[in-house]
């Protein structure tokens, strides 16, 4: 999350001070420019001034002479230029001279300056252009217009000092910034710290912790505030969930004794009553009495079941060979055979501490309701884990399977047979909880019979790394 934020932090931070050396190394460029410039128009004014001296008395060594000085010196051509557009003297050779103004004549400096006016100043010198910078100056005014001086300035030296001058004011724009990039750091740290604390809080949360507690000290009051809130929310789920597991469980004790005196009062009626109504009666109360209490043993086992929270990775193998000798012993009471069908090792995402629990439902439920004599338990190892608790029984019709994990739905042909409904329900929401899926469907065709088979999908898990 840190790297995150930095790489939001740094290029924004890149962008601005971009954004504020951009205009001014425009103007920097602008402004050396316009120095050059305005030295080279005065060395243009000065030659034309003896220009037109020279040219009046027609006497052009002089300033042939100036020119040729002025070249060597600088290394910028100058060249009169007559009103007809005519080479009349420069610092060189006839020819050069003339293939230089023939160059620079399109950009209509000269023809201007022959026109007695003087050209507009040029644009902005970049550094990485290769253009001269032509200074065209009238020789006279109006229409006494003799000709016109032109300069021909190279501008490698122009664009290095542009160079030069961006880069020291780069180099002076690295210390904001180097105070800027070493600001954000700890200022990101600051920022994140109650979202790294909230996140943990909220692992904790799904993995079923509602003790945490989060740090509301540190950080921006904005999140500090999100923080107190959090804390807070916290502590009403778990008040909620512990009053609500509190209830159902305190409701069912309390329940039990009631329950208990009044079967031993309904069944201490037997010896007082006549006729076989009466005792018929009788036997149906005591029956009722007896699906009360069973259903009040549910109710707690189901209450156990529900608290369990979050995941973990479990070794499914390991689980269900500790669990398949307690299976066999309460299945040979029914004449039922528990058997496995297992790999050797197999790593699932499963309850936190509920997969044992869920599977005990599910073998308990084949017992009392398959009507069969063989239960399997299988485990298939592959993209996902399925694990699988299958008989050979008489089954489930399937327009009744999708009713089957509502709560409390108890099929036409078993509601004479010990449960409540809430077993498979509660089943169902722990394994999709856990990121996996519980399916219903046929088991072990047997003698006609298809059987009934429940599927649970979980997610695979990584063995535990082993440290010395």
């Amino acid at each position: 999350m840190l790297r995150r934020l930095l790489a939001i932090l740094l290029p924004a931070a890149f962008v601005l001070v971009a954004a504020v050396l951009a205009p001014l190394g425009a103007v920097i460029a602008q402004q050396q420019t316009q120095e050059v410039y305005v030295d080279r128009l005065g060395d243009a004014g000065r030659f034309a001034s003896l220009a037109g001296t020279a040219l009046e008395a027609e006497r052009t060594n002089a300033l042939v002479q100036e020119m040729a000085r002025y070249e060597q010196l600088y290394g910028i051509p100058a060249v009169v230029v007559a009103p007809d557009g005519q080479v009349v003297v420069g610092s060189g050779e006839q020819d050069r001279m003339r293939a230089l103004v023939a160059d620079v004549a399109t950009g209509g400096g000269i023809t201007a300056a022959l026109a007695g006016e003087r050209p507009e100043p040029p644009t902005t010198v970049w550094p990485w252009q290769a253009e001269p910078l032509v200074i065209a100056e009238p020789i006279g005014r109006d229409s006494e217009v003799a000709g016109a001086v032109v300069l021909v300035a190279p501008t490698e030296e122009l664009g290095a000092a542009i160079l030069g001058a961006w880069g020291w004011m780069v180099l002076a724009s690295t210390l904001p910034l180097a105070l800027l990039v070493s600001a954000s750091v700890p200022l990101s740290h600051w920022v994140l710290q109650p979202i790294r604390r909230l996140d943990a809080a909220t692992t904790s949360v799904t993995s079923g912790d509602l003790d945490v507690h989060v740090d509301a000290e540190r950080g921006p009051p904005e999140l500090r505030r999100l923080t107190d809130s959090f804390n807070t929310m916290v502590e009403v789920v778990r008040r909620a969930l512990e009053r609500q597991r509190s209830f159902v469980s305190e409701a069912s004790h309390q329940l039990r004794n009631p329950l208990a005196s009044l079967r031993l009062s309904v069944e201490n009626l037997a010896p007082y009553l006549d006729g076989p109504e009466a005792r018929e009666a009788h036997a149906v109360a005591i029956d009722e009495t007896t699906v009360m209490h069973r259903m009040l043993n549910s109710l707690l086992a189901a209450t156990r079941l529900e608290s369990v929270t979050g995941t973990e990775a479990v070794e499914v193998v390991g689980l269900v060979d500790i669990r398949v000798a307690r299976w066999n012993a309460l299945g040979e009471s029914r004449g039922i055979e528990v058997t496995t069908d297992l790999p050797d090792h197999l790593w699932a995402h499963a309850p936190a501490g509920g997969l044992g629990s869920i599977l005990d439902e599910l073998v308990s439920n084949a017992l009392r309701l398959s009507g069969g004599t063989r239960i399997e338990v299988r485990a298939e190892d592959g993209e996902q884990v399925r694990i699988g608790v299958l008989d050979n029984g008489l089954g489930l019709p399937e327009e009744e399977r999708e009713a089957a994990l509502d709560r409390f739905w108890r099929s036409p042909s078993h509601q004479n047979t010990e449960g409540t409904g809430l077993g498979l329900a509660i089943v169902a929401d722990l394994v999709r909880e856990a990121g996996g899926r519980l399916t219903l469907g046929d088991g072990l065709a047997d003698q006609g019979r298809r059987g009934f088979g429940v599927v649970i999908t979980l997610p695979p898990a990584d063995p535990p790394v082993v440290r010395d």
